[in-house]
Protein backbone atom coordinates (compact mmCIF):
# COMPACT_ATOMS: atom_id res chain seq x y z
CA UNK A 1 0.00 0.00 0.00
CA UNK A 2 0.95 3.32 -0.83
CA UNK A 3 1.17 6.58 1.35
CA UNK A 4 0.94 9.79 1.06
CA UNK A 5 4.65 10.63 1.05
CA UNK A 6 5.05 7.85 -1.75
CA UNK A 7 2.65 10.10 -3.90
CA UNK A 8 4.23 13.49 -3.03
CA UNK A 9 7.23 11.71 -3.74
CA UNK A 10 6.18 10.63 -7.37
CA UNK A 11 5.29 13.71 -8.28
CA UNK A 12 8.37 15.64 -7.16
CA UNK A 13 9.85 13.40 -9.14
CA UNK A 14 8.84 14.27 -12.20
CA UNK A 15 10.37 18.02 -11.77
CA UNK A 16 13.27 19.18 -11.99
CA UNK A 17 14.99 19.46 -8.30
CA UNK A 18 16.33 23.09 -7.56
CA UNK A 19 19.45 23.60 -7.48
CA UNK A 20 21.21 25.29 -4.02
CA UNK A 21 21.31 28.67 -2.53
CA UNK A 22 24.66 30.49 -0.64
CA UNK A 23 24.47 33.68 1.58
CA UNK A 24 27.65 35.43 3.45
CA UNK A 25 28.11 38.27 5.23
CA UNK A 26 30.98 39.87 6.46
CA UNK A 27 31.08 42.77 9.44
CA UNK A 28 27.74 42.52 10.87
CA UNK A 29 27.56 41.96 14.63
CA UNK A 30 24.39 40.15 14.00
CA UNK A 31 25.81 37.97 10.99
CA UNK A 32 23.72 34.54 11.38
CA UNK A 33 20.51 35.99 11.94
CA UNK A 34 21.36 38.05 8.66
CA UNK A 35 22.25 35.14 6.78
CA UNK A 36 19.54 33.14 8.05
CA UNK A 37 17.16 35.54 6.37
CA UNK A 38 19.21 35.48 3.47
CA UNK A 39 18.78 31.57 3.41
CA UNK A 40 15.13 31.83 3.85
CA UNK A 41 14.83 33.73 0.59
CA UNK A 42 16.54 31.24 -1.27
CA UNK A 43 14.53 28.54 0.21
CA UNK A 44 13.31 27.77 -3.35
CA UNK A 45 16.76 27.04 -3.99
CA UNK A 46 16.62 23.65 -1.71
CA UNK A 47 14.34 22.40 0.70
CA UNK A 48 16.20 19.52 2.26
CA UNK A 49 18.84 21.00 4.82
CA UNK A 50 20.42 23.90 5.39
CA UNK A 51 23.93 25.22 7.43
CA UNK A 52 25.70 28.33 9.01
CA UNK A 53 29.02 28.57 9.84
CA UNK A 54 30.02 31.83 11.91
CA UNK A 55 33.22 33.33 13.30
CA UNK A 56 33.17 35.34 16.74
CA UNK A 57 36.83 36.21 16.85
CA UNK A 58 38.02 33.34 18.94
CA UNK A 59 36.31 30.39 17.69
CA UNK A 60 33.57 28.95 14.84
CA UNK A 61 30.63 27.75 15.06
CA UNK A 62 28.39 25.37 13.10
CA UNK A 63 24.72 24.78 12.80
CA UNK A 64 23.88 22.18 10.07
CA UNK A 65 20.36 20.42 10.24
CA UNK A 66 17.79 18.58 8.03
CA UNK A 67 14.67 20.61 6.71
CA UNK A 68 13.48 23.83 5.84
CA UNK A 69 15.13 27.31 7.55
CA UNK A 70 12.29 28.31 9.06
CA UNK A 71 11.36 24.88 10.85
CA UNK A 72 15.33 24.50 11.89
CA UNK A 73 17.18 27.54 12.70
CA UNK A 74 15.62 28.28 15.93
CA UNK A 75 16.31 31.49 18.19
CA UNK A 76 18.52 29.14 20.02
CA UNK A 77 20.32 27.52 17.35
CA UNK A 78 21.20 30.99 15.62
CA UNK A 79 21.05 34.00 18.22
CA UNK A 80 22.46 32.04 20.82
CA UNK A 81 24.81 29.37 19.19
CA UNK A 82 26.13 31.26 16.15
CA UNK A 83 27.76 34.40 17.20
CA UNK A 84 30.18 36.41 15.31
CA UNK A 85 30.33 39.45 12.93
CA UNK A 86 30.48 36.84 9.88
CA UNK A 87 28.92 33.74 8.68
CA UNK A 88 27.98 31.93 5.66
CA UNK A 89 25.16 29.65 5.09
CA UNK A 90 24.01 27.07 2.96
CA UNK A 91 20.30 25.68 1.65
CA UNK A 92 20.29 22.29 -0.21
CA UNK A 93 18.87 19.64 -1.88
CA UNK A 94 20.67 16.38 -2.51
CA UNK A 95 21.02 14.37 -4.66
CA UNK A 96 23.00 10.66 -5.12
CA UNK A 97 24.95 11.68 -1.79
CA UNK A 98 21.68 11.65 0.30
CA UNK A 99 19.96 14.22 2.79
CA UNK A 100 22.54 12.98 5.48
CA UNK A 101 24.15 15.30 8.46
CA UNK A 102 27.58 14.71 6.85
CA UNK A 103 26.41 16.10 3.56
CA UNK A 104 25.16 18.96 4.49
CA UNK A 105 27.16 22.48 3.50
CA UNK A 106 28.80 24.67 4.54
CA UNK A 107 32.17 22.12 5.00
CA UNK A 108 34.17 23.25 7.63
CA UNK A 109 37.28 21.82 8.87
CA UNK A 110 40.22 22.72 10.77
CA UNK A 111 43.85 22.99 8.42
CA UNK A 112 47.46 24.46 9.47
CA UNK A 113 46.92 27.93 9.49
CA UNK A 114 43.01 28.35 10.81
CA UNK A 115 39.53 27.32 10.41
CA UNK A 116 38.04 27.20 6.51
CA UNK A 117 34.64 26.77 5.73
CA UNK A 118 33.32 26.75 2.19
CA UNK A 119 30.06 26.31 0.40
CA UNK A 120 28.75 25.60 -2.87
CA UNK A 121 26.03 25.97 -5.90
CA UNK A 122 26.87 24.08 -8.87
CA UNK A 123 28.95 20.63 -9.73
CA UNK A 124 32.34 19.85 -10.00
CA UNK A 125 32.32 17.27 -13.18
CA UNK A 126 35.46 15.94 -11.98
CA UNK A 127 35.59 16.09 -8.37
CA UNK A 128 36.01 11.96 -8.52
CA UNK A 129 38.60 12.03 -10.37
CA UNK A 130 40.63 14.45 -8.16
CA UNK A 131 39.22 12.35 -5.29
CA UNK A 132 40.66 9.31 -6.68
CA UNK A 133 44.06 11.05 -6.67
CA UNK A 134 43.79 13.05 -3.42
CA UNK A 135 42.89 8.97 -1.86
CA UNK A 136 45.63 7.82 -3.23
CA UNK A 137 48.14 10.32 -1.42
CA UNK A 138 46.16 9.17 1.92
CA UNK A 139 43.52 11.98 1.72
CA UNK A 140 40.15 10.45 3.70
CA UNK A 141 37.04 11.98 2.81
CA UNK A 142 34.26 12.10 5.36
CA UNK A 143 31.18 12.95 3.03
CA UNK A 144 30.32 12.16 -0.48
CA UNK A 145 29.97 15.89 -1.93
CA UNK A 146 32.12 16.98 -4.34
CA UNK A 147 32.21 20.16 -1.95
CA UNK A 148 34.70 18.43 0.22
CA UNK A 149 37.62 18.05 -2.81
CA UNK A 150 37.65 21.90 -2.66
CA UNK A 151 38.65 21.74 0.96
CA UNK A 152 41.42 18.93 0.72
CA UNK A 153 42.93 20.99 -2.12
CA UNK A 154 42.77 24.09 -0.48
CA UNK A 155 44.56 22.00 2.60
CA UNK A 156 47.17 20.04 0.56
CA UNK A 157 48.17 23.01 -1.56
CA UNK A 158 52.14 24.16 -1.29
CA UNK A 159 51.42 27.81 -2.22
CA UNK A 160 52.18 30.08 1.16
CA UNK A 161 49.10 32.09 1.42
CA UNK A 162 45.51 31.24 1.35
CA UNK A 163 44.37 33.53 -1.33
CA UNK A 164 46.74 31.17 -3.55
CA UNK A 165 45.84 28.08 -2.07
CA UNK A 166 42.41 28.61 -3.10
CA UNK A 167 43.04 29.92 -6.24
CA UNK A 168 45.49 26.45 -6.38
CA UNK A 169 42.28 24.50 -5.26
CA UNK A 170 39.87 26.12 -8.02
CA UNK A 171 41.97 25.98 -10.97
CA UNK A 172 42.20 22.13 -10.60
CA UNK A 173 38.28 21.67 -10.73
CA UNK A 174 35.99 21.65 -13.66
CA UNK A 175 31.88 22.38 -13.96
CA UNK A 176 29.77 24.75 -12.17
CA UNK A 177 30.48 26.59 -9.17
CA UNK A 178 29.61 29.55 -7.04
CA UNK A 179 31.43 29.62 -4.14
CA UNK A 180 31.04 31.43 -0.61
CA UNK A 181 34.56 30.64 1.75
CA UNK A 182 35.37 31.96 5.23
CA UNK A 183 38.52 32.18 7.47
CA UNK A 184 38.92 33.50 10.72
CA UNK A 185 40.56 37.12 8.66
CA UNK A 186 37.77 36.37 5.57
CA UNK A 187 35.37 35.63 3.52
CA UNK A 188 36.10 34.78 -0.25
CA UNK A 189 33.35 34.45 -3.45
CA UNK A 190 34.20 33.01 -6.49
CA UNK A 191 32.40 31.98 -9.60
CA UNK A 192 33.50 29.47 -12.42
CA UNK A 193 35.22 31.17 -15.34
CA UNK A 194 31.62 30.17 -17.89
CA UNK A 195 29.66 31.72 -14.93
CA UNK A 196 27.24 29.07 -15.05
CA UNK A 197 25.66 29.49 -11.92
CA UNK A 198 24.85 33.11 -10.28
CA UNK A 199 26.42 34.86 -7.69
CA UNK A 200 25.78 38.50 -6.39
CA UNK A 201 27.52 41.05 -4.01
CA UNK A 202 25.48 43.27 -1.99
CA UNK A 203 26.26 45.64 0.67
CA UNK A 204 24.11 46.37 4.30
CA UNK A 205 25.08 49.16 5.72
CA UNK A 206 28.89 48.94 5.40
CA UNK A 207 28.76 45.43 5.81
CA UNK A 208 29.59 42.68 2.30
CA UNK A 209 27.50 40.48 1.40
CA UNK A 210 27.47 37.23 -1.40
CA UNK A 211 24.00 35.57 -2.14
CA UNK A 212 22.90 33.94 -5.26
CA UNK A 213 19.98 35.94 -6.13
CA UNK A 214 18.81 39.90 -5.74
CA UNK A 215 15.69 38.11 -3.45
CA UNK A 216 18.42 37.25 -0.73
CA UNK A 217 19.11 41.10 -0.87
CA UNK A 218 15.80 42.61 -0.52
CA UNK A 219 14.86 40.58 2.30
CA UNK A 220 17.61 42.27 4.84
CA UNK A 221 17.18 45.49 2.80
CA UNK A 222 20.83 45.26 1.29
CA UNK A 223 21.88 46.99 -1.42
CA UNK A 224 22.89 45.07 -5.00
CA UNK A 225 26.26 46.29 -5.79
CA UNK A 226 26.44 44.35 -8.98
CA UNK A 227 26.74 40.30 -10.05
CA UNK A 228 30.07 38.63 -9.61
CA UNK A 229 31.98 38.13 -13.12
CA UNK A 230 32.22 34.85 -14.47
CA UNK A 231 36.00 33.58 -13.60
CA UNK A 232 35.80 36.44 -10.76
CA UNK A 233 37.13 35.80 -7.16
CA UNK A 234 36.39 38.59 -4.84
CA UNK A 235 38.16 38.90 -0.87
CA UNK A 236 36.32 40.42 1.57
CA UNK A 237 38.66 41.38 4.85
CA UNK A 238 38.42 44.45 7.52
CA UNK A 239 40.07 46.66 4.74
CA UNK A 240 37.80 46.42 2.53
CA UNK A 241 36.94 44.04 -0.56
CA UNK A 242 39.77 43.49 -3.53
CA UNK A 243 38.40 41.54 -6.74
CA UNK A 244 40.83 39.01 -8.41
CA UNK A 245 40.41 37.08 -12.04
CA UNK A 246 42.62 33.72 -11.42
CA UNK A 247 41.26 32.15 -14.50
CA UNK A 248 41.82 32.42 -18.36
CA UNK A 249 38.93 34.87 -19.83
CA UNK A 250 36.33 32.61 -22.01
CA UNK A 251 32.73 33.34 -23.49
CA UNK A 252 30.60 32.82 -20.63
CA UNK A 253 27.92 30.39 -20.53
CA UNK A 254 25.00 31.28 -17.96
CA UNK A 255 22.74 28.55 -17.08
CA UNK A 256 19.10 29.53 -19.28
CA UNK A 257 17.21 27.41 -17.47
CA UNK A 258 17.74 29.99 -14.46
CA UNK A 259 15.25 32.31 -16.18
CA UNK A 260 12.93 29.50 -16.95
CA UNK A 261 12.45 28.04 -13.75
CA UNK A 262 15.00 27.98 -11.20
CA UNK A 263 15.66 31.54 -10.14
CA UNK A 264 12.58 33.15 -8.28
CA UNK A 265 11.00 35.78 -10.23
CA UNK A 266 11.56 39.16 -8.15
CA UNK A 267 15.23 38.32 -8.70
CA UNK A 268 17.43 39.86 -11.65
CA UNK A 269 20.34 37.86 -12.73
CA UNK A 270 22.75 38.93 -15.19
CA UNK A 271 21.42 42.04 -15.50
CA UNK A 272 17.35 40.71 -16.30
CA UNK A 273 14.80 40.62 -14.42
CA UNK A 274 13.39 37.26 -13.96
CA UNK A 275 9.38 38.06 -13.77
CA UNK A 276 9.87 40.27 -16.73
CA UNK A 277 11.77 37.07 -19.21
CA UNK A 278 9.62 34.68 -18.44
CA UNK A 279 6.53 37.18 -19.07
CA UNK A 280 8.74 37.53 -22.74
CA UNK A 281 8.89 34.10 -22.36
CA UNK A 282 5.19 33.36 -22.69
CA UNK A 283 4.82 35.93 -25.27
CA UNK A 284 7.12 34.58 -27.77
CA UNK A 285 5.41 31.01 -27.42
CA UNK A 286 1.87 32.89 -28.16
CA UNK A 287 3.54 33.68 -31.35
CA UNK A 288 5.37 30.30 -32.11
CA UNK A 289 2.52 28.22 -30.89
CA UNK A 290 -1.03 30.08 -31.26
CA UNK A 291 -4.45 28.00 -30.33
CA UNK A 292 -7.77 29.22 -30.10
CA UNK A 293 -9.29 29.03 -26.89
CA UNK A 294 -11.16 30.73 -24.25
CA UNK A 295 -8.56 30.99 -21.34
CA UNK A 296 -5.39 30.16 -20.50
CA UNK A 297 -4.72 28.39 -17.55
CA UNK A 298 -0.92 28.75 -15.64
CA UNK A 299 0.31 25.54 -13.86
CA UNK A 300 1.17 26.59 -10.66
CA UNK A 301 3.58 28.14 -9.47
CA UNK A 302 6.24 28.23 -12.24
CA UNK A 303 3.93 28.38 -14.92
CA UNK A 304 2.36 31.75 -14.46
CA UNK A 305 4.68 34.55 -15.73
CA UNK A 306 5.10 32.60 -18.54
CA UNK A 307 1.15 32.27 -18.74
CA UNK A 308 0.13 35.75 -18.44
CA UNK A 309 2.66 36.90 -21.39
CA UNK A 310 0.74 34.59 -23.35
CA UNK A 311 -2.45 35.44 -22.36
CA UNK A 312 -1.46 39.25 -23.33
CA UNK A 313 0.37 38.91 -26.46
CA UNK A 314 -2.23 36.33 -27.73
CA UNK A 315 -5.28 38.14 -26.04
CA UNK A 316 -6.87 35.38 -24.61
CA UNK A 317 -8.10 36.43 -20.91
CA UNK A 318 -5.84 35.03 -17.97
CA UNK A 319 -7.29 32.98 -15.61
CA UNK A 320 -6.53 30.80 -12.13
CA UNK A 321 -8.08 27.39 -13.23
CA UNK A 322 -5.93 25.45 -11.38
CA UNK A 323 -5.55 26.45 -7.26
CA UNK A 324 -2.20 25.00 -5.65
CA UNK A 325 -2.15 24.53 -2.17
CA UNK A 326 1.10 25.83 -0.63
CA UNK A 327 0.92 23.75 2.96
CA UNK A 328 1.10 20.26 1.25
CA UNK A 329 4.17 18.94 3.46
CA UNK A 330 5.11 15.32 4.97
CA UNK A 331 1.82 13.23 6.04
CA UNK A 332 1.58 9.97 7.98
CA UNK A 333 -2.07 9.09 6.20
CA UNK A 334 -1.95 5.72 5.00
CA UNK A 335 -4.66 5.74 2.72
CA UNK A 336 -6.47 2.99 0.91
CA UNK A 337 -6.77 1.88 -2.27
CA UNK A 338 -9.79 4.02 -2.95
CA UNK A 339 -7.39 7.30 -2.40
CA UNK A 340 -4.19 5.79 -3.27
CA UNK A 341 -3.84 7.34 -6.41
CA UNK A 342 -4.55 11.05 -5.35
CA UNK A 343 -1.51 12.02 -7.20
CA UNK A 344 -1.16 15.68 -7.88
CA UNK A 345 -4.20 16.78 -6.04
CA UNK A 346 -2.52 16.93 -2.82
CA UNK A 347 -0.81 20.05 -4.72
CA UNK A 348 -3.55 20.83 -7.27
CA UNK A 349 -6.94 21.64 -7.45
CA UNK A 350 -8.75 22.64 -10.56
CA UNK A 351 -11.01 25.27 -10.14
CA UNK A 352 -14.35 23.98 -12.00
CA UNK A 353 -16.28 27.20 -12.31
CA UNK A 354 -13.50 28.49 -14.33
CA UNK A 355 -12.92 25.66 -16.38
CA UNK A 356 -16.05 24.16 -17.39
CA UNK A 357 -17.32 24.13 -21.07
CA UNK A 358 -13.95 25.78 -22.17
CA UNK A 359 -11.27 25.66 -24.47
CA UNK A 360 -8.36 25.56 -22.28
CA UNK A 361 -4.52 26.38 -22.59
CA UNK A 362 -2.10 24.99 -19.70
CA UNK A 363 0.73 26.60 -19.80
CA UNK A 364 3.73 25.21 -17.93
CA UNK A 365 7.59 25.99 -17.32
CA UNK A 366 8.60 22.30 -18.75
CA UNK A 367 7.58 18.65 -19.22
CA UNK A 368 10.01 16.02 -17.52
CA UNK A 369 8.70 12.64 -17.30
CA UNK A 370 5.45 13.77 -18.38
CA UNK A 371 3.56 11.70 -15.79
CA UNK A 372 2.73 14.83 -13.48
CA UNK A 373 1.36 16.49 -17.12
CA UNK A 374 -1.06 14.19 -17.26
CA UNK A 375 -2.28 13.82 -14.26
CA UNK A 376 -3.06 17.88 -14.18
CA UNK A 377 -4.90 17.20 -18.07
CA UNK A 378 -6.80 14.74 -17.02
CA UNK A 379 -7.89 16.72 -14.20
CA UNK A 380 -8.82 19.91 -16.03
CA UNK A 381 -10.86 17.41 -18.45
CA UNK A 382 -12.20 16.29 -15.03
CA UNK A 383 -13.26 19.77 -14.12
CA UNK A 384 -15.21 19.68 -17.77
CA UNK A 385 -13.28 21.56 -20.29
CA UNK A 386 -14.27 21.30 -23.68
CA UNK A 387 -10.57 21.17 -24.98
CA UNK A 388 -7.20 20.85 -23.16
CA UNK A 389 -3.81 22.06 -24.78
CA UNK A 390 -0.41 22.64 -23.40
CA UNK A 391 2.33 25.23 -24.32
CA UNK A 392 5.32 24.89 -22.57
CA UNK A 393 7.65 27.62 -21.75
CA UNK A 394 10.75 25.93 -22.88
CA UNK A 395 12.28 23.75 -25.60
CA UNK A 396 12.03 20.35 -24.98
CA UNK A 397 14.29 19.01 -22.48
CA UNK A 398 16.21 15.87 -23.69
CA UNK A 399 19.13 15.73 -22.10
CA UNK A 400 20.27 15.46 -18.28
CA UNK A 401 22.34 18.37 -16.36
CA UNK A 402 25.48 17.68 -14.90
CA UNK A 403 26.18 21.45 -13.54
CA UNK A 404 24.24 20.85 -10.36
CA UNK A 405 20.70 20.28 -11.16
CA UNK A 406 19.04 16.89 -10.47
CA UNK A 407 17.39 15.59 -13.42
CA UNK A 408 16.07 11.97 -14.35
CA UNK A 409 18.17 9.75 -16.62
CA UNK A 410 17.98 10.43 -20.38
CA UNK A 411 16.02 7.67 -21.05
CA UNK A 412 13.52 8.76 -18.42
CA UNK A 413 13.24 12.42 -19.94
CA UNK A 414 10.21 12.14 -22.08
CA UNK A 415 11.12 14.52 -24.92
CA UNK A 416 14.45 12.06 -25.58
CA UNK A 417 12.61 9.37 -26.67
CA UNK A 418 8.88 10.93 -27.87
CA UNK A 419 8.48 12.82 -31.13
CA UNK A 420 6.49 16.28 -29.62
CA UNK A 421 3.34 14.66 -31.31
CA UNK A 422 4.06 11.45 -29.09
CA UNK A 423 4.31 13.39 -25.88
CA UNK A 424 0.65 14.76 -26.83
CA UNK A 425 -0.61 11.74 -27.05
CA UNK A 426 0.77 10.42 -23.94
CA UNK A 427 -0.22 13.42 -21.79
CA UNK A 428 -3.50 13.26 -24.03
CA UNK A 429 -3.58 16.80 -25.04
CA UNK A 430 -5.34 18.31 -27.80
CA UNK A 431 -2.38 20.19 -28.92
CA UNK A 432 1.14 20.33 -27.16
CA UNK A 433 3.46 22.82 -28.34
CA UNK A 434 7.12 24.04 -26.97
CA UNK A 435 8.81 27.28 -27.51
CA UNK A 436 11.86 26.94 -29.51
CA UNK A 437 15.28 27.41 -28.97
CA UNK A 438 15.38 30.78 -30.74
CA UNK A 439 12.31 32.01 -29.06
CA UNK A 440 14.01 31.57 -25.62
CA UNK A 441 17.38 33.59 -26.49
CA UNK A 442 14.89 35.74 -27.75
CA UNK A 443 13.51 36.18 -24.76
CA UNK A 444 16.24 36.94 -23.05
CA UNK A 445 17.48 39.56 -25.10
CA UNK A 446 19.34 37.33 -27.84
CA UNK A 447 18.77 37.45 -31.32
CA UNK A 448 19.10 34.08 -32.06
CA UNK A 449 21.14 30.96 -30.57
CA UNK A 450 25.11 31.23 -31.87
CA UNK A 451 25.28 26.95 -32.72
CA UNK A 452 28.70 27.74 -32.77
CA UNK A 453 29.57 29.61 -29.69
CA UNK A 454 25.97 29.34 -27.59
CA UNK A 455 25.69 32.84 -25.19
CA UNK A 456 24.13 30.48 -22.41
CA UNK A 457 24.51 26.92 -21.42
CA UNK A 458 21.25 25.06 -22.77
CA UNK A 459 22.65 21.53 -22.45
CA UNK A 460 19.11 19.84 -21.09
CA UNK A 461 18.07 21.16 -24.55
CA UNK A 462 20.83 20.84 -26.82
CA UNK A 463 23.08 17.81 -25.24
CA UNK A 464 25.55 20.00 -25.91
CA UNK A 465 27.79 20.99 -22.89
CA UNK A 466 30.24 23.54 -22.39
CA UNK A 467 32.78 21.50 -20.14
CA UNK A 468 34.64 18.23 -19.86
CA UNK A 469 32.66 15.59 -18.36
CA UNK A 470 34.96 13.38 -16.47
CA UNK A 471 33.28 11.69 -14.46
CA UNK A 472 30.50 10.97 -16.47
CA UNK A 473 31.90 9.67 -19.35
CA UNK A 474 30.00 6.56 -19.56
CA UNK A 475 26.72 7.98 -18.25
CA UNK A 476 23.99 10.06 -18.85
CA UNK A 477 22.75 10.88 -14.94
CA UNK A 478 24.71 11.67 -11.91
CA UNK A 479 22.59 8.70 -10.49
CA UNK A 480 24.48 6.31 -11.39
CA UNK A 481 27.39 7.44 -10.09
CA UNK A 482 27.65 5.88 -6.18
CA UNK A 483 29.98 7.86 -4.80
CA UNK A 484 29.97 11.25 -6.01
CA UNK A 485 26.62 13.83 -4.22
CA UNK A 486 26.37 16.90 -6.50
CA UNK A 487 26.89 19.66 -4.14
CA UNK A 488 24.46 22.35 -6.05
CA UNK A 489 21.48 20.24 -6.38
Amino acid sequence: MADADDVLSAEADDHFHDECGVFGIFGRQDAAAIVTLGLHALQHRGQEAAGIVSYDGSQFHVERHVGLIGDTFTKQRVIDSLQGNRAIGHTRYATTGGAGLRNIQPFFAELADGGFAVAHNGNLTNAMTVQRALQKQGAIFSSTSDTETLLHLVATSKERDLNSRFIDAVRQVEGAFSLVAMTAKKMIGCRDPLGIRPLVLGDLDGAWILASETCALDIIGARFVRDLKPGEMVVVTAKGIESLFPFEQQKTRFCIFEYVYFARPDSSVEGRNVYEVRKRIGAELAQESPVDADIIVPVPDSGTPAAIGFSQAAGIPFELGIIRNHYVGRTFIQPGDSIRHMGVKLKHNANRRMIEGKRVVLVDDSIVRGTTSQKIVQMVRDAGAKEVHMRIASPPTSASCFYGVDTPEKSKLLASRMSIQEMAEFIRVDSLGFLSIDGLYRAVGEASRDNEQPQFCDACFTGQYPTRLLDFEGHDNVRTLSLLATSGA
